[in-house]
């Protein structure tokens, strides 16, 4: 494998694995936000003291957006689309294309991912909220995926299909994911988009579905603002989730420790060889039977005098001299007369 290849890889966890993870914590995360639902009054309640904060201070811009949007299907009709769909869409996609593409990064944006939307189903449970939609007529909102209802596959039970109300919490609306997601979406296509075109998405994202929110009057624009915060704390806690998840993956594989030492010693066993591989050597203690060689000094303790020769000893003469010397062609022990 190419050194490229091996980069694009080295930290890319499995695919199926992470279906599957992904799968169950959606599974759970849709569960625990139906269950979590709270008295109606009480999310009224909560709506209209949102209401009179942003109007305190001028913040109620949901107000003229779901006018226009009401007053003109070319832009309520889009963006109903936009509600019902995108949020469902660009996430995962956003994934994927991490999970392809930028996999040194793909682990620590899930973990955000996941850690923000398990602090929103929190904020759903503390403080659970009615959007303007449901609010009284006499509040001046529009609920415009029931106006425009016919156009898409939505009743008029927020973006869920037609029959499938029960299967939502409409009460949820503080803090709003939709806008949460997407700006999760956006800081990453911004961040490790390469190309001019990516990194526009990234920045027109997060912007597109705040005005979308409000102009459905799914969400206040406090509700924006909280999912933002939410995801800027999720940020803050993906350090040491990941940091603990490691610890408790370590702990769990403890009782394998001891392959990894076994690889360990049989790397220790190892030496390089003269070609730049690397040769095995084995290890038998000094005292083995198996060990026939007992010395490696061959002349087993004899020595010899300057001159003298070892009987058999093949001798070699030097081409220019004749005489013997450490070069030249070698020669046979020859009887005094052949010489």
């Amino acid at each position: 494998m190419r050194q490229t290849d091996h980069a694009r890889t080295a930290h890319r966890p499995r695919w199926w694995a992470e279906l599957l993870l992904l799968a169950v914590l959606y599974g759970a995360y849709s569960a625990g936000r139906i269950m979590v639902r709270g008295d109606v009054s009480t999310a009224v309640e909560h709506g209209l003291a949102i209401l009179r904060i942003e109007k305190a201070f001028f913040l109620n811009a949901e107000h003229p957006l779901n006018r226009l949007f009401t007053d003109t299907p070319a832009l309520g009709i889009p963006a109903d689309f936009m509600y019902a769909s995108l949020h469902y869409l660009v996430t995962p996609a956003v994934l994927i294309w991490l999970f392809r593409r930028r996999p040194a990064h793909y682990r620590a944006a899930r973990t955000w991912l996941m850690a923000s939307t398990l602090l929103g189903l929190v904020g759903f449970t503390l403080l659970p909220t009615s959007p303007p939609r449901l609010l009284d007529a006499s509040h001046g909102f529009v609920d415009t995926m029931a106006q425009y209802s016919s156009y898409g596959w939505w009743g008029t039970e927020a973006s869920a299909p037609r029959g499938l109300g029960a299967m939502t919490n409409q009460y949820a609306a503080m803090p709003s994911l939709h806008v949460g997601w997407a700006l999760w979406c956006g800081i990453l296509l911004w961040r490790h988009g390469k190309a001019p075109l990516l990194r526009f998405i990234g920045a027109l994202y997060p912007l597109v579905t705040v005005i979308v929110v409000m102009g459905t009057a799914n969400h206040y624009f406090l509700d924006a603002v909280a999912g933002g915060a939410v995801m800027a704390a999720g940020a803050m806690l993906t350090g040491p989730a990941l940091r603990a998840a490691d610890r408790g993956w370590a702990r769990a594989t403890g009782r394998y420790a001891f392959v990894g030492r076994l690889v360990r010693v049989a790397a220790s066993d190892e030496r390089p060889s003269p070609k730049g591989g690397s040769v095995a050597v084995a290890k038998i203690p000094a005292n083995s039977p198996a060990d026939p060689v007992k010395s490696t000094n061959v002349s087993d303790g004899c020595e010899t005098s300057a001159g003298e020769r070892i009987p058999g000893q093949r001798t070699r003469t030097n081409s220019s001299t004749g005489n013997p010397g450490s070069t030249g062609a070698a020669t046979g022990d020859a009887p005094a007369a052949a010489r």
